[in-house]
């Protein structure tokens, strides 16, 4: 099997999948500097990731830098949005239209990331049938109807605990494929179907501890 076969086979580990974006903008912010290639020792000073470690993380994509020269810029920046997704839009649905729920419907950076929020589903009388940010809010007993015409395979879950686990379900019968779940609450899902749980609780949870430690150390 010949290298450009193996990167495209072989699984990328997730640590890796998640360094990468960092990459992306760093690319990104050189390129607005000015800089027409970028090594992985310049990626390293900017990230704080070792040199090395960057250049393995390089080297599952489709594109090889330049001895003593790097990566040409530009061509470094495509192939990452590419190899991350990013370049392809993928449609998907949120439910729950809360503070959480709401402000990722405003927020239109997501479309830059491959992500575009077609419609929102919750049960509050008061948002459905309203729009934010131009997306459609939808009862939830539509979400199948709306499913069968729609195309969409990506739920973003930003609904109670309480319900979570229960909307996740509908979500897998109706047919969606991924879920990005903002809850605390870990969801059960069958092995077919990929789960990417981002808990703002557990990152506060982390930096607390961290912060309760450094301030430990200078007492």
């Amino acid at each position: 099997m010949d290298a450009d076969k193996l990167r495209i086979t072989e699984k990328v580990p997730e640590p890796t999948l998640r360094r990468l974006p960092w990459y992306l903008s760093n690319a990104k912010l050189m390129r607005d500097n000015g800089e027409i290639f970028v090594s992985s020792t310049q990626i390293s000073k900017e990230t704080s990731i070792d040199a090395s470690q960057v250049a393995k993380d390089l080297s599952y994509m489709n594109i090889s830098g330049r001895t003593r020269v790097g990566y040409e810029i530009n061509d470094l920046i495509d192939e990452l949005e590419s190899f991350l997704g990013f370049t392809k839009m993928h449609k998907a649905y949120l439910f729950g239209v809360g503070s959480l729920g709401g402000a990722l419907l405003r927020d239109s950076g997501l479309n830059h990331f491959g992500l575009e929020i077609v419609g929102a589903f919750d049960i509050n009388p008061e948002i459905v049938g309203q729009k934010i940010n131009g997306i459609p809010i939808y009862h939830t007993d539509e979400f199948e109807n709306m499913m069968s015409k729609s195309g969409v395979n990506i739920g973003v879950l930003t609904v109670p605990i309480n319900i979570a686990q229960r909307i996740s379900d509908k979500m897998v019968s109706g047919g969606i494929k991924a879920i990005w779940n903002f809850t605390p609450f870990r969801i059960r899902v069958p092995e077919n179907i990929v789960v990417q749980n981002t808990s703002l609780y557990a990152h506060l949870a982390v930096m607390f501890n961290r912060l309760n430690l450094i301030q430990d150390k200078d007492q």
